[in-house]
């Protein structure tokens, strides 16, 4: 058996060379997209460095080049999931309009009122929201398949779901979220004993499990090439050839047509009948070459190195005070879905991030599973096999420092850091302005402080009580939950008070606060927000989620004031 080099593994990656905020990137958000190896980015230039063409078009050298290398990637995926025939893989922009295919070509076509599309609570969004869009235009009914304590598909009530009505099942082979194997044999075995087609949604297996299409017995499979080392916007739609031939195409154009006149249009033979205009050619050619290098890996010692980094990190992640899973037992891949008590989602990955660590926080587009497991949301760490042991050794000292860490601020005129646990934060008693605003970020030079100034401005602003906290003081568009009220003087000057359920959202909203209390409308827009936060050096390192929460807060305080 070859053995699995860690090291030469992770040096494909150029990526994972460089810093973050000052410290050297750790890179835990593999589940929402993998980095990518040289290879892959070497294909993707040369593609336009050297056969720059469109495919299948034209009888120019070029487009011969294209096409036998976009055609090589089709075949590698066939290769790679074990289809019967490249006709059986179709080139989408990745697993969302795999699923949005399926359900407008099947499922506008074939289904009527009184049918059934079985989803599950741990789908993603993706899995979800394309499924309700045909059931209102057909009439067809969404039902549930619950989880067990673990977080997998109850396997004992797959048959008091599935039965007579059901037409379709989507489910996950694995949770994004909760990171397990969903037991998606028996899903399909139920399936069809009802004659009910079964598409699973692959996008969290692909990259940790092998996956054969003809061995599970699916309709369809999808999965995208971002999340295996390949480039995004290129996904993959697997299904039965018997079925694609059947189902109308989805979209209307070039290349997926032999003949059009203006009294009738003959369709083009698979795969082609569904990838209507011009492809991500280069995107495409590119995962290939991600396929390529993942077949040059030794495929089961790559896998035993993530099934020992996965244990590694659940027995340290178990050691750090608060932390709580989501759900039982250790996962199948390394995907750590938890919260930290006392601590919101977004402030941990926040002070994470202010030391090189890239995790997720928030619902990762899985608000119903949220919602059935009782949660706002929760953080994610998820690994892959270019992370190592001493990565995951960091990051949990950093948790377990961020569990136990108690910050103080004396007052809003003298703000001092004092010792972990030796007096409690004060409220800004006395609004802040932006000279103080100013002279405390020039003080702070590293993201590191500077994150750990915003977290002592969120712990010192007041509080607004339950009642103020009205639907109609709610900022829309934040990343978290955020509230703002606001006051007019009959000099016209407004004054404000806002919170959030996160320190970092109320931090920010301090500094906002600063450069809009006491202040007339015009004055208010004359501003210059953004050249504000530049000079506190906070642009930069603001996500664009967290950007955008900025950006929300500002427009409510125009709305309240009057301005457009």
């Amino acid at each position: 058996m070859e053995n699995f080099s860690f090291r030469d593994f992770r040096q494909q990656f150029p990526i994972l060379t460089e810093q973050v905020n000052g410290q050297a990137l750790i890179y835990f958000d593999n589940a929402a997209t993998t980095q990518k190896p040289q290879c892959v980015i070497d294909s993707y230039q040369d593609y336009y460095q050297r056969c720059n063409a469109n495919v299948h078009r034209a009888s120019h050298a070029l487009s011969t080049m294209a096409t036998m290398d976009y055609e090589k990637a089709r075949s590698s995926v066939k290769n790679f999931i074990n289809a019967n025939t490249e006709q059986e893989v179709i080139w989408t922009k990745g697993s969302t309009e795999s699923i949005n295919l399926v359900a407008q070509s099947w499922g506008r076509s074939s289904l009527k009122a009184g049918d059934e599309i079985v989803l599950s609570y741990c789908a993603h969004h993706a899995n979800i929201v394309p499924w309700q869009l045909v059931a209102e235009q057909t009439g067809a009914k969404i039902k549930l398949l619950a989880l067990n304590e673990n977080g997998v598909i109850a396997t004992e009530q797959l048959e008091q779901v599935i039965g007579e009505r059901t037409k379709i099942v989507c489910v996950a082979h694995i949770s994004n979220v909760i990171g397990k194997i969903n037991p998606v044999a028996d899903i399909i075995r139920v399936a069809k004993r009802f004659q009910a087609l079964t598409l699973i949604d692959g996008a969290q297996a692909i990259a940790h499990i092998p996956v054969d299409v003809t061995a599970l017995g699916c309709d369809f499979y999808v999965f995208s090439a971002h999340k295996m080392y390949g480039p995004t916007g290129v996904g993959v739609l697997y299904g039965k050839q018997e079925l694609l031939d059947k189902m109308p195409p989805y979209q209307g154009g070039g290349e997926m047509i032999k003949s059009v006149s203006f009294d009738h249009t003959t369709f083009n033979t698979l795969p082609h009948k569904f990838e209507a205009g011009t492809p991500n050619i280069a995107g495409i050619i590119a995962f290939g070459a991600a396929i390529d290098f993942l077949n040059q890996q030794p495929c089961r010692a790559l896998l035993d190195y993530e099934n020992r980094l996965r244990d590694y990190c659940f027995t340290q992640l178990v050691t750090v005070p608060g932390l709580a899973f989501i759900v039982e037992a250790a996962p199948d891949i390394p995907v750590f879905s938890f919260t930290l008590a006392e601590h919101h989602n977004h402030d941990v990955a926040a002070a994470l991030d202010s030391v090189g660590v890239a995790i997720r926080a928030g619902h990762h587009c899985a608000m119903p599973l949220m919602s059935y497991l009782q949660l706002d949301g929760c953080l994610r760490l998820s690994l892959s096999a270019y992370n190592s042991f001493a990565e995951v050794d960091y990051a949990v000292t950093a948790l377990q420092r961020i569990s136990q860490e108690k910050l103080s601020v004396k007052s809003a005129d003298s703000r001092v850091i004092a010792p972990a646990n030796t007096q409690t934060i004060k409220p800004i008693n006395k609004s802040l302005k932006v000279a103080d605003i100013q002279a405390i970020f020039a003080k702070a030079k590293s993201w590191d402080s500077k994150h750990r100034e915003i977290m002592l401005l969120g712990k010192a602003l007041p509080r607004l009580s339950n009642e103020e906290k009205t639907a109609q003081a709610l900022i829309s568009g934040c990343e978290s939950h955020a509230w703002l009220q606001s006051f007019q003087a009959p000099n016209g000057v407004f004054q404000f008070k806002a919170d959030s359920d996160a320190k970092i959202i109320r931090g920010l909203l301090a500094i906002i606060l600063a450069a809009v209390n006491q202040k007339t409308a015009a004055q208010i827009r004359a501003f210059d927000m953004d050249g504000y936060f530049a000079e506190l050096g906070l642009l930069q390192h603001l996500s664009p989620s967290r950007g955008n929460g900025v950006r929300a807060i500002v427009k409510k305080i125009y709305q309240a004031v009057g301005v457009q």
